[in-house]
Formats: C-alpha cells, structure tokens, sequence
C-alpha cells in the first residue's frame, strides 16, 4: 500500500483486517502482526507508528470496531416496547453478536497479560459506558460508578461462559445473561434501601462521574 497521505484509521483497519486470518492461529501475537503488515505491504516502521503496541492495539482496533457495530444495530432497533432489564440484555448480546468467539478468545488471553490488563478493563468499562449511555443514563454521581461497575460484572461473566458455549445460536448463552441481568436489577434495589441509611447520601454525594470519558478505569500506554 502507498504511505503518502496516509489516513492512520483507515491503515489500522486495514491492518486488523489482515490480521484477523492469523490470530486463530498465532493469537494476537508479534508473528501475526507481522505477518498482517507484510501481506498488505506496508513499511514495518510506518505500522509500528500505526499500532506502536503491535498486535494489542489491533486487538483494542477490535474490540472497539465491536463496539460501534454494537450501537448501528441499536439505533436500528425499536427498544421502546421493551422493559429496561430486556433492553441492557439486547445491547450485550448485540454486543457479542458482532464478535467471533475465537478471536475474543485470543483477546482474552492477551488482555490477562500484566501489562495488558488494565487496557482490558478500560474496554470492558468503555463498552458498559457506551450500553448505559446510549440507553439513556445520565447520572453524574455515585450512580455513574456503580451502574457500570454492575454491568461490568454482568458483561465478563457472559463473556467467558459465550466463549465456552456450544449451543444452537448460543442460547445458553442468552439465558445466561438473563440470569445475571437480574442481578443488576437486584442491586440497584438493595443500593436503593442502602441510601436511605443516615449519612450515606452525603457521603456519596461528593462523587461526581468524570468530565472527560477517557478518562475511565484502566490506562493505556502507547
């Protein structure tokens, strides 16, 4: 490919895309990086610019690309007859819908790495973030934390049980996170009772959600 002019989004995609045939084999490794920047053949200095972490930030490039497909299919979809609970549900099964379990695998072991968990977590956060948001949160306190750090929990669990299932359109799976669904639910109620405890809500009422969405739990290095 040409390097003059070079659009770096566009290049990351094209790079993930070429990667991708090689991480059911090699995982999201230095050996399928390079082999990606050689098949599209591009200058090995001008993609470690690119992805300055190699096969990880492909992997992010991933995840994230997950994330955006995640939001088309909500904005496409008519959520208003549905319950609250059964809305988060969709939007984490459309979540997972729009990832191969071979390649979150891969991701997964990756981000298990030390010096790749806390980007891990930083996308797990970013997507319970973009769930909560795009269905109509607008908490600003303690409430931000709490409802993504819930989800959060809810999201891995599914996540690691989706991996493992072998059933017809993964509907262990979706029972599955119905069940943990219920356990959000749960939560918010017994964080309800708790606020009615003298002094609790002055004390939490000095939490304020972050200003800048980037800056969430979890820190990448590049």
């Amino acid at each position: 490919m040409k390097n003059d002019h070079l659009d770096v989004a566009r290049a990351r995609s094209e790079l993930l895309e070429a990667i991708k045939p090689n991480v059911p084999f090699d995982g999201w490794s230095e050996p399928s990086f390079q082999a990606a920047v050689s098949d599209l053949g591009m200058d090995a200095q001008l993609a470690r610019v690119i992805c300055p972490r190699g096969a990880v930030d492909l992997a992010v490039e991933y995840h994230r690309q997950g994330d955006e497909a995640m939001l088309k299919r909500l904005s496409e979809t008519d959520l208003s007859e549905m319950k609250f609970r059964d809305r988060i549900a969709a939007a984490v099964r459309f979540r997972l819908e729009a990832a191969d379990p071979e390649l979150v695998r891969r991701g997964a072991a990756i981000f298990a790495l030390p010096q790749n968990a806390a980007t891990g977590s930083k996308l797990v956060w970013e997507t319970c973030d973009k769930i909560w948001t795009v269905l109509g949160d607008q908490s600003a306190d303690y409430n931000w934390y709490t409802k993504r750090m819930t989800l959060s929990g809810v999201y891995s669990a599914t996540v690691l049980y989706w991996m493992g299932d072998e059933s017809e359109d993964h509907a262990d799976s979706w029972a599955f996170l119905d069940r943990r669904i219920e356990n959000v639910m749960q939560f918010e109620k017994v964080k309800g009772a708790a606020m009615k405890l003298p002094f609790l809500p002055q004390i939490l009422g000095t939490i304020r959600a972050p200003n800048d969405r980037a800056d969430m739990p979890g820190k990448e290095t590049r």
